[in-house]
């Protein structure tokens, strides 16, 4: 269903292709606007001052006002059905979830079957029958149209032993065949309405040439489906990117891996506030220059009286720096559009891209459909109101993820350390190639998000002598996976309830057919990779951290250099003080390795600080209470490197303003300046650990 966008909050919202790029490739801006456009400006805005440009940017297409398509469906087009005579019979499955008003299950020609008010509704012409029974939703329905009789035979039955229900009726007129103008699940032809919440397999139709069939696979398809049986193939056009790898009736348990049972994973599920990406025409275009650095840019679209930014990425072609910045682009997308419903969460803050995204049903990936299933798919191909250099995220009245990580890199800037740039999602591309020739990776506030090729190439490049900085909280977390302008992110029951959760059988990406849920419950992940992970979340009263003993070990003296308080990071822009929102602890038991050391702790956090539920403790709640802290931890590997891991969301956001410095800075310079030295300290300690070991 289209609607035009929204902009009574943000007048202007749009949306780069690429995301990010390098030196030479061009950039094309799509976007919406409700008022003229004066000037369209490039900006580098991970500097201490914000820098515009001189950069040619070329007018591809005068600014409009822009549609949005909610509502995914299936299409077979009337250029498909003059393939065959006819069709005289459609067959599907159909397992309804929660839907209100009217909405159209399958429309065909003259006829057209809907749900209202929990009763089906078939409608022939001018002709309207209903059924008296209601509709059972939460089942899976065997769905039969035949045409072969006077009068067209609709046959609805159950497929659950458990919850029996069949209408077998003779209804409306004669109705000799069902072509029109294409055959449409899930929504009507005219796309007046909203579309169904449903899942979707084992489509079929009757032609004198024989049954022709559609099976979905469970493995994500981005382009028509063609169909088996006949003598001539058809075309099913999936629009609007329904969610793929859904078990079907054929479910049996058995097997939670599609990879093993891919028949039992053969439904699609459709949702009325689907988005695929998005097919704004462009606007502007810009070539990155051959000398550009890489860094956070913007298109600035101004009119008169303001302006939006539209963020977008310089990576690097070649390794010009000894640290490798790595920009958490899937946590900015996992969290892009946030809805933040107001009467679930209370909003510390106002921000306008949380009231654009529910002005517009626009959804993130931690928020749930109509009909309550998560939201676990999305494109970067949209706008991304929630990703700006001004962000304030309503939760904690403060910062959040890119405004933090821009921090950060303006501190470096301001500092003179030297950084390459790569995104996630580049690395989930390249690999451990994208990592060669650097000594360091740099991570920064929140990189939630890792698929499996990200995570392993970090743990490659560990190995091979390089160091991991990791600056945040809450990192190393979550699997997703890429396609193209897509990632997916499949939450699981043992995240337990932060977010919406997904059954555990279908808990596997539909790009990959692997698990999703936590890198840990695959023996990869936070703990054994940088030391902890997440113990504690909450949206007010951060905590400084405080020096433990072994910290003034030789090893690890060096990372304090400078820092005469052993309290330090009591200031900050997230939350007030360096431990805060969320922040990771050590776990033996879950894989943390012996060699890792506790430098600093952080305790003393309220109680509206909650506890990871997933963690169980040997001394119950004695011990649960003592484990209520941040641990900021230094390994040094036998290899040469070292992982060094902050251990808190707002660490990057301790650092200080421009001009000014405090312990937090000066902790963060030690580290970076120590992973950018020619020599290796690092190696130095590893190798003698290593001799004594040995």
């Amino acid at each position: 269903m289209e609607r035009a966008v929204n902009h009574d909050a943000m007048s202007a919202v749009g949306y780069t292709t690429p995301w990010s790029a390098k030196a030479g490739q061009q950039v094309s801006l799509s976007l919406s606007c409700d008022r003229p456009i004066k000037s369209t400006r490039i900006c580098q805005i991970d500097k201490p001052a914000t820098e515009f440009l001189d950069w040619p940017i070329q007018a591809a297409g005068e600014p409009q006002h822009r549609l949005f398509d909610h509502g995914s469906f299936l299409r077979v087009p009337a250029g498909e059905l003059a393939k065959v005579q006819s069709v005289h019979g459609i067959h599907f499955e159909l397992f309804l979830t929660r839907n209100c008003g009217e909405r159209t299950i399958v429309e065909a020609g003259i006829l057209r079957l809907c749900v209202r008010d929990g009763v089906f509704v078939l409608k022939i012409a001018d002709q309207i029958s209903s059924t008296d029974e209601k509709v059972p939703s939460g089942v899976w329905l065997a769905v039969e149209l035949d045409l072969r009789h006077e009068r067209l035979c609709l046959c609805i039955r159950s497929l659950d032993l458990l919850a029996p229900y069949e209408i077998h009726e003779r209804l409306g007129s004669p109705v000799r065949d069902l072509q029109g103008d294409g055959i449409y699940f899930g929504v009507c032809a005219s796309r007046n309405e909203p579309t169904l919440n449903a899942k979707f397999a084992a489509i079929r139709l009757d032609t004198p040439q024989g049954t022709i069939a559609w099976n979905f696979p469970p493995l994500l398809s981005t382009e028509p489906m063609w169909s088996s049986g006949g003598t001539d193939p058809l075309v099913l056009d999936v629009i609007n990117q329904p969610t793929f790898c859904m078990t079907s009736t054929r479910w049996d348990g058995s097997s939670f891996d599609p990879r093993l049972v891919p028949s039992h994973y053969d439904a699609i599920h459709c949702h009325d506030d689907d988005i695929g990406p998005l097919r704004w025409p462009v606007s502007h275009r810009v070539t990155v220059p051959d000398n550009a650095r890489p860094g956070v840019y913007a298109f600035q679209i101004e009119w008169d009286g303001g302006f939006e930014r539209v963020v977008f990425f310089v990576t690097s072609s070649r390794a010009l720096a000894r640290l490798l910045y790595l920009v958490p682009t899937a946590t900015y997308l996992a969290y892009a559009d946030e809805y933040l419903p107001t009467h679930l969460y209370p909003w510390k803050c106002d921000d306008r891209g949380h009231r654009f995204a529910i002005a517009n049903n626009l959804k993130s990936l931690y928020d749930y459909h109509s009909d309550l299933s998560g939201v676990s798919i999305c494109s970067y191909k949209k706008p991304k109101v929630t990703v700006r250099d001004d962000y304030n995220y309503p939760l904690c009245g403060c910062p959040h993820n890119l405004p933090v990580d821009l921090h950060f890199l303006r501190f470096c800037h301001e500092h003179g350390i030297a950084f390459d740039v790569v995104t996630d999602h580049d690395l989930h591309e390249c690999g451990i190639d994208g990592l060669r020739g650097y000594q360091a990776v740099i991570t920064g506030s929140h990189p939630e998000y890792m698929s499996v090729e990200m995570e392993q190439a970090l743990r490659q490049f560990a190995s091979e002598g390089g160091s991991i900085a990791y600056l945040g909280g809450n990192g190393f977390a979550g699997t997703v996976a890429f396609k193209d302008d897509l990632m997916e992110l499949r939450r699981s029951p043992l995240e337990a309830g932060r977010t919406w959760d997904g059954p555990v059988a279908e808990q596997s990406l539909s790009i990959t057919n692997e698990p999703g849920g936590y890198l840990r419950s695959r023996g990869r992940g936070e703990f054994s990779l940088i030391g902890g992970a997440i113990s504690l979340m909450g949206f007010e009263g951060a905590r400084p951290f405080t020096r433990t003993e072994e910290s003034y070990e030789e090893e690890c003296a060096w990372l304090f250099e400078g820092v005469e308080n052993q309290t330090f990071g009591s200031e900050g822009i997230v939350l007030g003080a360096a431990a805060g929102y969320e922040v990771d602890a050590t776990d033996p038991a879950l894989g943390t390795s012996p060699d890792t050391v506790v430098v600093a702790r952080a305790t003393g956090f309220p109680d509206s600080f909650f506890q990871d539920p997933t963690r169980w403790y040997e001394g119950g709640d004695p011990e649960r209470a003592r484990r209520r802290c941040a641990e900021m931890t230094l390994r040094h590997l036998a290899t040469g490197g070292l992982i060094f891991s902050a251990s808190s969301v707002a660490w990057c956001g301790a650092l200080p303003v421009a001009g000014a410095m405090n312990d937090v800075g000066t902790i963060t310079l030690n580290l970076l300046n120590y992973l950018a030295a020619p020599h290796d300290k690092a190696r130095t300690f590893a190798s003698s650990k290593l001799r004594f070991a040995q």
